[in-house]
């Protein structure tokens, strides 16, 4: 399978200088790797956007500088946060006979029928798994499929998840789970308030007290005076 090939040149605008190869649409990035020396390099933003699109950082790219053409895979792109276009990346050589490790994205497939019957909710703890393999057998991603996900407190491990075991090592325990049903959380009803808590009940309008008169209208009345004194 023929790699997407990326022109670059070696780069001598460093630091904060290289917001003037931006604005020209040009990408600043560095290479680095086993092997061999590190540098300061630049490419097509364009170029860059279009290829990054399509192999992520796990697909195999060759980066071509000076007539030499090395394999690489892109690591580390910083992106503008607002704008959402790259600033800044690196490219790593890697050797296509040695075994390489990198961050693989978990990629959710299917429906989980207990999601679908409303009965609990996906529990997605991790989204990428370390992998380890040769350069060119890297997948571009894990795929979980939740179709099987049917009770609360089903699961998926990284034991359960399906690759080629003779060419791809995932670098964590099998019994870590991928994804789970988690149960619906109640909505807490406050209970009725008690008697107790009821505000004292205030005496209606008109309402009569024992002494015959209206509640509000029942006041101490003086003594009358006895006469002669």
């Amino acid at each position: 399978m023929t790699r997407p090939k990326l022109q670059a040149e070696k780069r001598k605008i460093l630091g904060r200088k290289v917001k003037k190869l931006r604005r020209e649409g040009i990408l600043p990035a560095n290479l680095y790797g086993k092997g061999i020396k590190s540098e300061s390099i630049q490419v097509s933003l364009k170029d860059f956007q279009k290829i990054y699109q399509e192999v992520g950082e796990t697909g195999l790219i060759d980066l071509e500088i000076d007539s030499t053409i090395r394999p690489v895979l892109i690591r580390n792109v910083q992106v503008h946060p607002v704008k959402g276009e790259p600033l800044h990346a690196d490219f790593r050589y890697v050797s296509l006979t040695e075994k390489t490790t990198v961050s693989v994205p978990i990629e959710i497939s299917g429906e989980s029928p207990a999601v679908e019957q409303g009965i609990g909710v996906l529990i997605q703890p991790i989204s990428e798994l370390e992998v380890e393999a040769l350069p060119q057998d890297l997948p571009e991603r894990l795929v979980v499929d939740i179709s099987k996900l049917v009770n609360v407190d089903d699961a998926i491990t990284v034991g359960e998840i399906e690759v080629d075991k003779k060419k791809i090592e995932i670098k964590a325990d099998p019994s870590q789970i991928v994804v789970k049903i988690g149960p619906l959380e109640k909505e807490e009803v406050a209970p009725p308030p008690t008697k107790e808590a009821l505000p004292e009940e205030m005496p209606s309008e008109g309402a009569v007290s024992e002494g015959g008169l209206p509640a509000e209208e029942e006041i101490e009345k003086p003594q009358e005076e006895k006469s002669g004194e």
